[in-house]
Formats: structure tokens, sequence, C-alpha cells
């Protein structure tokens, strides 16, 4: 291994949950490349230091740690490393250990740091030579350092990923909290002001708000024009009139006022204070953000990025820019990492400068509309006039339950009555349709409906029969439905696609119908998260974590069992995000010569000493080998050894409180479909779309969409998460030899 490349390991800056899932993939995946990976403890202070701060990973070393918070190789902010003296003595102790490739996994400064001290390499490696630290041999060795960079921050203010490492899991935090204040609130009919982090984003601030249905908000890069004070409580006053018994505001700590004061928690309770003689009590959460366990987001995406940083560092051109790897439409992205810095800063710049319209463009079109979307949500009043017969649009789910369902009812319920639309209730699912369980629903009926389980409307597993669609159809002319919004799984999209096939011989079906995937199996094409998929995953990875926890006093190895039927999401997914051994696919099926290996793995990991053993099946993986066979087995195998528990998840993965992920994504998908509809509404057209993320819309004709459904197998023809069999396959056992 003397020849072996040798790549550093840092994380710098502040802490972020999923920063040891990186680290974990890091060293697995390098040491599957023959490369040797050294952990740079304490940061860029680390490599100053030298000596033990910078200590060579097995594959052991990095076992446990995925579910833990925090960074395992510590973080520290490094004065000293801002010099030169300082960068030399971090070349002089990398070049001594042969290290010329790393992975910084820090924020935007601490990256602009490492492109620095990359771009001075060399003058550097000539002062140690001068210097007698490093020899004329050892120089001429490493003569460049490669770099790769990953996002570790919770902010969530990078430009150029859609998600950096600890975002998803600051925001299941802050959720977490807001729910719990909300309960307090209504109760009391109070006003809480929360304050979250955020200096120049806020990403965390937006999103939390709309997750926790929050009433109003003040964000750096989009500050409230003057008179700000009066606005709030006009806002909020519409809001108690049309039924609200709480009211939620959520301060980014960067906030200012278009004049560059900053708008502080204290500040917005004075100005209730003055306007209403309410004694607003104020939260703030500092940094409980920043810690707890990761999120399965923050698992899976800090695991295939750190795997994708192996790659780009190893067989990278040793003299190209270095590159930040990302994520975009949970793909893996790469781009110039001083690129994506300078993009980044030009938004703190654009807002010291006032020009706010550019801070929030530079964020995005995804914030961009998310802004839009919120101002929709909080308000109480349409937006748009009702013209002399509103038109009347109704919201349905079909099929399984799925967390996020009731997020979708909201904000469809909202965006049409801000659209000037009456909106309708079909109670129950298709069922519902048939026997005409369709009601009327105001603004204050979606109250409190953003964090909650379960679905208000109701839902079915049913797929209408021939005789149900005369029903359907006379509901439909009865009750007045202009345009129909459906949510849900495998059962919802058979069931529109029958309505679309029927519209000769049923004029009711003629007109628009949206369908939006939910469904906890993540089995839908042409979206690659379902709402409830994520809800469902990070239940079966907290499940994981207990399991892990309960055997930690006994050698012992458990088969947990998912929900998914056909497809293989969930399984595999949580196999990544839990640190499976093994997982098993209804995509793959299970084989006895299949079953024989993976025993003999098994009983030679315990005979190598360990004493946890973790595999997952997906429900359908196989018709004969179920869990509890697969338990047996693996019990009559150890003989003695070990013993053999099994966990079936079950139905939880349907309930739950939906996720932060869930709630925004139901939230873009419900208020997109609206516009869909109301688009085609003015337009006269009668078209049946889907959610697709290649469309600029977000929907795509129906038939376009539902050609990529296996429907025998109720799964997509293409699913994405399965070019990460490899990455777990990595992940999850030692190299040989």
């Amino acid at each position: 291994m003397a020849d072996s490349p040798r790549i550093g390991v840092l994380t710098s800056g502040g802490d972020a949950p999923g920063m040891n899932a990186a680290v974990r993939a890091i060293t697995r995946s390098a040491l599957h490349r023959d490369a040797e990976v050294y952990a740079i403890h304490e940061g860029w202070q680390g490599a100053v230091d030298g000596g033990d701060h910078i200590r060579r990973l097995g594959w052991d070393d990095v076992s446990g740690i995925l579910n833990k918070g925090g960074t395992v190789i510590g973080t520290a902010r490094s004065d000293a490393f801002r010099s030169r003296d300082g960068q030399r003595r971090a070349v002089a102790n990398l070049v001594a250990r042969g290290i010329d490739r790393l992975i910084v996994i820090g924020g935007d400064g601490s990256l602009t740091g490492t492109r620095a001290l990359r771009l001075a390499w060399a003058d550097l490696l000539a002062d140690c030579v001068a210097s007698g630290e490093v020899t004329p041999q050892q120089a001429a060795a490493h003569p460049t350092l490669r770099v790769v960079g990953l996002v570790g921050s919770i902010d969530n203010d990078m430009v150029g990923t859609d998600m950096t490492i600890g975002t998803d899991s600051a925001l299941h935090r802050i959720t977490e909290a807001i729910d719990a204040i909300s309960s307090t609130a209504e109760s009391h009919q109070r006003t809480f002001i929360v304050e979250v982090m955020g200096r120049h984003c806020g990403y965390l601030a937006l999103m939390s708000a709309i997750a926790g249905g929050a009433d109003y908000t003040f964000l750096p890069e989009s500050p409230p024009r003057d008179g700000w004070e009066d606005r709030m409580v006009e806002v909020l006053a519409r809001g108690v009139e049309a039924g609200r018994r709480d009211s939620i505001l959520v301060v980014a700590e960067g906030a200012r006022d278009r004049g560059g004061e900053p708008i502080t928690v204290e500040r917005v309770h004075q100005a209730l204070l003055e306007r209403t003689g309410e004694d607003a009590r104020i939260t703030i959460l500092g940094h409980v953000q920043r810690g707890g366990k990761p999120s399965a987001y923050d698992r899976w995406m800090a695991t295939v990025t750190g795997v994708e940083a192996v790659r780009q560092v190893l067989d990278g051109d040793a003299d190209s820019e270095p590159l930040l790897v990302g994520m975009h439409r949970d793909q893996v992205v790469t781009r110039p990492l001083l690129e994506a810095v300078a993009d980044t800063r030009a938004v703190a710049q654009h807002i010291s400068q006032g020009d706010f319209d550019h801070a929030v463009a530079a964020r995005g079109r995804g914030f961009e509309q998310m802004i839009d979307i919120y101002r929709v949500l909080s308000e109480a009043r349409p937006s748009v006039l009702e013209g002399v017969r509103p038109r009347r649009i109704a919201v349905m789910h079909a099929g399984a339950l799925a967390p996020g369902m009731n997020q979708i009812a909201r904000v469809a319920v909202r965006a049409g009555i801000d659209r000037g639309h009456q909106m309708l209730a079909v109670r129950g699912g298709v069922p519902g349709l048939v026997s005409g369980h369709i009601d009327p629903v105001s603004w204050a009926d979606a109250e409190g409906m953003a964090h909650t389980g379960g679905a208000d409307l109701g839902t079915r597993r049913y797929v209408p029969s021939e005789t149900d669609l005369y029903a359907m159809a006379r509901q439909l002319e009865d009750h007045d439905v202009d345009a129909l919004l459906v949510a849900g799984g495998y059962h919802a999209y058979r069931t529109v696609a029958i309505l679309e096939a029927e519209r000769r011989r049923y004029p009711a079906f003629d007109i628009p119908v949206a369908l939006l995937p939910a469904s906890i199996d993540n089995n839908l094409p042409s979206w690659p998260m379902a709402v409830g998929a994520d809800t469902a995953l990070n239940t079966v990875v907290d499940s994981i974590d207990m399991v892990r926890m309960s055997a930690s006093a006994s050698r012992r190895a458990f088969v947990v069992e998912t929900m998914g039927r056909g497809c293989g999401f969930l399984p595999l997914m949580g196999g990544i995000a839990g640190g499976a051994e093994r997982v098993y696919l209804p995509e793959e099926g299970i084989t006895l010569a299949g079953l024989a290996d993976d025993v003999a793995a098994m009983v030679d990991a315990f005979a190598g000493g360990r004493n946890f053993y973790l595999a997952v099946i997906g429900e359908d993986a196989s018709e004969y080998y179920t869990t509890d066979v697969l338990r047996r087995l693996f019990e009559a195998e150890g003989h003695g050894q070990f013993s053999v528990r099994q966990a079936v998840v079950g139905h939880v993965q349907q309930g739950g409180v939906p996720t932060p992920f869930d709630r925004i994504n139901a939230t873009r998908l419900a208020y997109s479909a609206v516009l869909e509809l109301d688009r085609q509404l003015e337009a006269g057209a009668t078209a049946y779309v889907a959610a697709s993320s290649e469309s600029p819309t977000l929907f795509a004709p129906l038939r376009d969409v539902v050609d990529g459904m296996d429907w025998d197998q109720q799964r997509p023809v293409e699913q994405w998460w399965l070019g990460l069999r490899e990455i777990f396959a990595q992940l999850s056992s030692r190299p040989r030899g």
C-alpha cells in the first residue's frame, strides 16, 4: 500500500448533522479503491498542528457513526490557517504523510480557504523545502493538491446544490418546535415569535414557515417594505377573523428591513404590543437546530455525495479547478467550486446593496416560487376576485394513505380560493365520489392541516368498476365540478387513467384533471419523491436506530421488513441510511445460493468480533423466502454464535406527522396543480395531466407519464434509486484482501 493514493478528510466551520455519514462514505469508498484515508481532526487547525491530529482511518473506525449528530472528527475555526505561516505548516504536515488529495466538508468560508491553499500549494511547498520541513523528494512526489468540497451547512446557503448537508435535519428540529408551539398557542389563542438560524439565507425560515403553517415570516433576501408593522398586524387579524386561533411568526436571525436595520424578535414583539396590546411570546431555537441525529435524507444524501467526492478526487485531473459535489433533483451533480462560492457570496452582496430582487433570484426559481406560495397560504382573502360564476374545483385523495395528504388538501384549497375559485372536497376517496360525498370547503376549513398526519378528506384503495363510472359522472355533473385534483398512489393513477379513457362515453369526465403522486412506496413514474415517501423512510430509519440500540448489549442479527410491495425504494434507501449489511429488493428477488453467501458473510462477521448485523427486506422481495424464513435460516446457521430477531415496521410507515420534506413537496405540487387547472379553465382546455419533474410547469400529459408505469409490478419502469445499489454494496461489505 506504499504507493496507494492518500486522501485527507476534514470537517470545518459549523457542525451539521450528516457530516459523519459523509466521513463514513468517504472512508469506505476510498478503501474499496485501494486508497488510504486520513482524518484531519479539529478542521484546519488539526492540519496546522499536525501530529495526532492527522490519523489514518480504517473500516471499523467509521462503524456506528452514521446515526450520530455533529462530527466525530471534530471541527474548529482556525485563525492560524488564515496566515501564510499557518498554511505552510498545514502543507508540511500533509506532505509528511503523503496526503495530496483533500475532501473538505464545510461552508463557503472553509471551502474558499481550501481553494486558496490549493492555488498557493506550489509556493508553500517551496517554502517547506527551503525550511527543511519537506524534502525535495517529497515535494516532487506531491506537486499539486487535488480538492473536492462537500457543503456542510444547516442554512442551505450554497448556490449550486439543492440541499446542503444538515439542512433537512435542521428543518426537522425547527418544524418539531413549531408544531409543539402551535398546540399551546392554539390552546391559549396566543401569538408566538420564533427565531431560526440564517444570517444571509432565509431558507430555514421560509421552509419552516411553510411546513409549520406559520402566519408571517421575515427573510434576509426579501425584507418587508416600509410600514411592515401595520401590514403584519392586518394579515394576522384577517387570519383570526377567518377562524385561526393562534399566530406563529418566524424570523430569520439575519432579517433586516429595507433600510438595513435588523428585524429582531424583540422588534417584532414591540410592534405587536404597540398596535394590538398583545404580549406575544418569544422562542429562540438557537443551537438546538444543529443538534440531534441526522434525518434519513441527510444520511443518504451525504453518503452518495461522499462516494462521488472520492471518485472525483481520485480520478479527476490534478490540474483542474476544485469541484463542489452537491445534489439536484435527487441526483449527484458537480460544479466548479470557485463559481459556486462566488455565486453564494453575491447573494450577500445583493442584500447589502439593497438589490433584493436579484438576491431572491440568485437563490433559484424554486426559492422565488416558494416565497410566492407562502404569501398565498398566509393570506385570508383571494388575490383574484370571483367572477360571475366561480369555477368549482374538487380535491380528492385515492389509494393508500400517505403522510402529507393533508398538506396537499390545505394548499390546494387555499391556492384555489386565492385564484377566485370555489373549492370542494370529495370525502372518502373514489367511493366518496361514487356516492356523492362532496362538500364545499373554506379557507378556515384548511386551518391546522399543515402538520397533521392522516388524510382528513379520507381515502381508500379502490379502482372504479364499470358500474361505478356512470355514478361518478352523474356526481360530477350534479355538483357542477369544473376541474378535479387527485392525489394518491397506484390506485389514484389507475383511476385517473380510466377516467381519461372513458371521456367519450361520459362527457362529465371531459374536464381538466391534475394528478399528484402521494405514496409511501415511492412507486410512481416521473416524480423522484412521492409525497409520503420521506416520512415513511424516516420511520424505517428510526426503527433501525432503535433496533440497533436494543442489540447493543448482546450479539444479535436483525431482519427488518419494510413496506413497498413491488418497489424497493424503502428497503434500499432504508438500508443505506440505516447502515445495513444486506438488503433484499423485490426487483432482484432472493435465491438460495445468494442466501448461502449471506449466511457465510454473517457468520464470518460475528466470528470476527461483530456484535450486530442488519438485513433489510422489502415486504414482497420473495414469495417463499419471507422475513420469518430468513430469521429462522440465519438463526439455524449461526449455531448459537448469535441470536436473530425480526422487526416488521408495518403500518406505522403510513402514519405519523409528515416530515418537512413531505410538507414542502406537497406544497409545491398542490400549488402548481391549482395553477395548471386555473390555466386550463381560463383557456377552456380539458387536459389530463400528471406531475412530472421534467416539465417546467411540473406537469405533463397523463398518457406520457403513465407510459413509464409497470402496472403489473406496480412500480415505475425507471427507478432512479436503483442506481445506488453499487454504493450500498461498497459501503456494506469490506474490500477483499
